[in-house]
């Protein structure tokens, strides 16, 4: 069967061209002019001799060039490898040699460690995308605008349902990053199955501030408003005041976002902006604390926060909470259409329902990967029979909900008895004066590891260790509450927001 995904961005045109698709740097871009400049750099790259499944990597922040370079590379029948901007040279020369990409396209400001990674990555071709009003392009690379110098021929390549769309890069937190090989038809469905559950309108506007190089910013968000035919308001990077500038000047109805951006908007004085149009809060990427929560309807009312989970290796959304009507504040709600989940212990047998029944979480569906790329050992090692072992904690209640206790690897084990973060983490969010919080455990000769909780103050507050254990140890059981407390300024967060849990270990040591 013969299906692309860039098909969806055409189809949106052939229903809206003169529709705004995505709103950038003071400019706007219709449906027609995105497909049409996208059908250029598909016949550029093309011209320069890339062939069907070849590999092209993007390392952009969330420009409109990004979406260029996305719908040319797929009408163009090639892979999509997209990269972390920030990345350092021996990183991307890393993901060039592993994935054999052929070109190389940059953010000009950036350059410097892409050229340098081209370099010992077969000389890799870099473009680079140049700021608004900026000629010159970085030494070693070529301009951008080469790319749309050619005549769009308005094909789009007949590719397989099953071919590869997307390699996207694991963050590598075991070992080197791996390469998760996505199809046209596994992110066209979960884009398809996630729109629907998210309950997106042709009128809603999506702020687009999660990176698109993660799976959870491109597939749950600029696949999901291309599909639905929405609009996106894009924003490079999360920084509190162009966030609230943007939804307010666009009228953001839907915001998605990982837990440390719905902490910074509750925090954040919003006074001066009209969040009014704000309705629904896709959460994802980290649990997010219930008080949190409620907190955040509270202070925007008419907004409600939906809680879901998926991974790279499963296109992005594997579970959901549907509706405010029918979700379990805490839980990550059940499996989205199509895709079964699995409650396992050591041995891979399933656990009954219940709290007291943690084990791993198993997956599969049409969202599963093809597999990692180039790496049948390592593919192996995590698919067994069919289901993927996704490394999460987690149990699920009588109802078929589910809920995240932690990452195998972030489980506290103390004097033998098992401490899950997330659950201290809870508790922590309810204490008055803190705005952010991240339990890790410490090397201990005694009792092998000892709970720390890394907190952050909210703004004029204060309070002291002794004060957030006591408050802990009348709230907890006595094995679970933290003995230790560090106070940080702020938390270190990877390109997603997510809390850097490995920094935080190798502060405490």
């Amino acid at each position: 069967m013969t299906f692309n995904l860039a098909t969806m961005l055409r189809e949106a045109r052939h229903t809206a061209p003169d529709k705004p698709l995505c709103h950038s740097r003071d400019a706007t871009f219709t449906y027609e002019q995105i497909d049409e400049a996208s059908g250029r750099v598909a016949a550029a790259l093309l011209a320069l001799g890339l062939e069907r499944g070849d590999r092209v990597a993007v390392q952009l922040p969330n420009l409109p060039e990004f979406l260029l370079c996305y719908f040319g590379i797929l009408k163009a029948g090639l892979i999509l490898v997209p990269l972390n901007p920030l990345l350092k040279a021996r990183e991307i020369a890393y993901h060039l040699e592993d994935s054999g990409a052929r070109i190389l396209v940059t953010y000009a400001p950036l350059a410097g460690e892409g050229v340098e990674a081209a370099q010992t990555a077969d000389k890799v071709p870099v473009y680079a995308v140049t700021l608004p009003g900026t000629a010159d392009v970085p030494a070693g690379t070529l301009p951008f605008e080469d790319l749309l110098d050619a005549a769009d021929s308005g094909d789009i390549a007949p590719t397989n349902a099953d071919d590869t769309a997307v390699v996207l890069y694991t963050s590598g937190t075991t070992g080197r990053p791996k390469g998760a090989e996505l199809t046209h038809f596994q992110l066209y469905m979960n884009c398809t199955v996630s729109g629907n559950l998210f309950g997106i309108r042709e009128d809603d506007v999506v702020l687009a501030v999660l990176p698109l190089f993660h799976v959870f910013g491109l597939s749950s968000v600029l696949n999901v408003v291309v599909r639905f035919g929405g609009t996106l308001a894009l924003v490079p990077r999360f920084e509190i005041t162009p966030v609230l500038d943007a939804m307010a000047e666009h009228r953001c109805t839907i915001f998605s976002g990982v837990p440390t951006m719905f902490f910074a908007l509750l925090h954040a004085d919003t006074a001066r902006h009209d969040l009014s149009a704000l309705r629904v809060g896709c959460s994802g990427g980290a649990a997010i604390p219930g008080e949190v929560i409620r907190a955040f309807e509270e202070k925007f009312p008419g907004t409600v926060i939906l809680e879901g989970y998926g991974l790279s290796e499963s296109a992005s959304t594997t579970t959901f909470n549907i509706s405010a009507e029918q979700r379990k504040v805490g839980s990550i709600g059940k499996p989205v259409w199509g895709v079964e989940t699995r409650v396992v212990d050591d041995a891979d047998r399933t656990l009954p329902p219940g709290p007291e029944h943690v084990g791993e979480i198993v997956i599969r569906g049409h969202n599963m990967m093809k597999g990692y790329w180039n790496d049948p050992e390592a593919t192996a090692e995590v698919v067994r029979d069919g289901w993927f072992h996704t490394g999460d904690l987690g149990y699920a209640d009588e109802d078929g909900y589910l809920y995240i206790v932690d990452r195998k690897k972030d489980m506290v084990i103390r004097g033998g008895f098992n401490v899950y973060p997330r659950e201290v983490e809870e508790v922590l969010y309810t204490h008055p004066a803190i705005a952010a919080a991240a339990v890790i455990g410490r090397a201990d000769e005694r009792l092998g590891e000892e709970v720390v909780a890394c907190v952050v103050l909210k703004a004029g507050a204060q309070t002291d260790e002794e004060e957030v254990i006591a408050y802990c140890r009348e709230r907890l059981a006595a094995y679970k509450y933290p003995r230790e407390v560090r106070f940080f300024s702020t938390l270190p967060m990877g390109p997603t927001g997510k809390i850097l849990k490995k920094e935080l270990r190798t502060a405490v040591q």
